[in-house]
């Protein structure tokens, strides 16, 4: 695929993107290139419609240490509006992400720091190695997590966002689970790839178009009270699935006990 200076874009089987981190010797750290970069593969992985899945890791030791010290020493001779603008490049990033019509998986090991665990909240499924560390030091430095709060926020809850934010605790891939920012723990790397096979398995045996859908389910109605607004809202969305083309072909193969078109 494209060609970049600090991130890589690849397919490694058919309809299944990686975009891997590609600083090992910075810990995958963030800055403005980076954020560049990365929305740049995000855009165009949005307009693929033969892809399926797109696969985020880190090389290297790490996944992500969070933002560069070259680059937050340069944000402190930015004005005001130099910085608002370089923090809206990550949250657009960050957004991109978590809406890309594909399934996105984390894979996670090192280190996930700032912005990294940021990324991983971001992805709609995240695994984690045995021992990787978490934080959120923003406030260690006098500033705050603002452009991944949202995102960490629909991952983990307010109740646990603001503990940890408000602390800036670090936290191993067990606690992460346990708060819902990762939802599996493996043991070693061996692990991690068999993990990512499995989901890349399930993401293969599912309607391309219904994953897109379910995940719009989640932010369209994340929050919204009960109600025969949100009741109708529902039906039209489950009827438009039931007549669409890929609607009719899963019950279709499921009566004839084969296996649908998007997933032989």
């Amino acid at each position: 695929m494209s060609e970049y200076e600090t991130i890589t874009l690849d397919a490694t089987r058919e309809g299944i993107a990686i975009l891997t981190l590609n600083r090992p010797d910075r810990h995958n750290a963030f800055n403005s290139q980076v954020i560049e970069e990365l929305t740049d593969a995000l855009e165009t992985l949005e307009e693929q419609d033969t892809l399926r899945m797109v696969i985020l890791r880190g090389a290297g030791k790490s996944f992500s240490a969070g933002a560069d010290l070259e680059w937050m020493k340069a944000a402190q001779h930015w004005t005001r509006e130099d910085n608002e603008q370089d923090a809206l490049a990550l949250a657009e990033m960050l957004r991109k992400l978590a809406e890309l019509p594909q399934m996105t998986l984390a894979l996670v090991q090192g280190a996930a720091m700032g912005g990294g665990a940021g990324l991983v909240a971001a992805c709609d499924v995240a695994v984690a190695v045995k021992g990787t560390k978490f934080r959120f030091s923003e406030v260690r430095l006098g500033l705050t997590p603002a452009t991944i709060s949202p995102f960490v926020i629909s991952a983990i809850g307010p109740r646990w966002a603001k503990a940890l934010f408000v602390t800036a605790e670090m936290f191993d891939a067990d606690y992460a689970e346990k708060i819902g920012l990762v939802q599996y723990v493996v043991s070693d790397m061996e692990e991690l790839a068999g993990m990512e096979e499995h989901i890349a398995d399930l993401a293969m045996g599912a309607a391309p178009g219904a994953i897109r859908d379910a995940k719009n389910l989640v932010l369209d109605f994340t929050g919204e009270p009960y109600s025969p607004a949100l009741s109708r809202a529902t039906a039209k969305r489950i009827a438009d699935r039931r007549t669409s083309d890929e609607g009719k072909e899963g019950l279709t193969a499921f009566l004839e006990k084969r296996k649908p078109d998007w997933a032989s």
